[in-house]
């Protein structure tokens, strides 16, 4: 039987908050945050943002990097 798509998309949104919850994520993101907030503070007032998508794609270059 197949699952339907809602059934789907549950399942997806369960892996991805089981994953956004291990603590070696939690804390790349921090590390993340901080690295990316500490390069911005060097840039001109009007070139300065973050965004979340450039947060969660360090964090997982950091955590690759880790597992290498």
């Amino acid at each position: 039987m197949a699952l339907t798509e809602d059934q789907l998309n549950q399942i997806e949104f369960q892996q991805a908050q089981q994953a956004a919850s291990s603590p070696d994520r939690m804390e790349a993101i921090r590390i993340a945050r901080d690295i990316l907030m500490e390069n911005d503070r060097n840039k001109p007032t009007g070139e300065r943002g973050i965004t979340a998508s450039d947060v969660t794609t360090f964090a997982d270059a950091i955590i690759t990097f880790a597992k290498q």
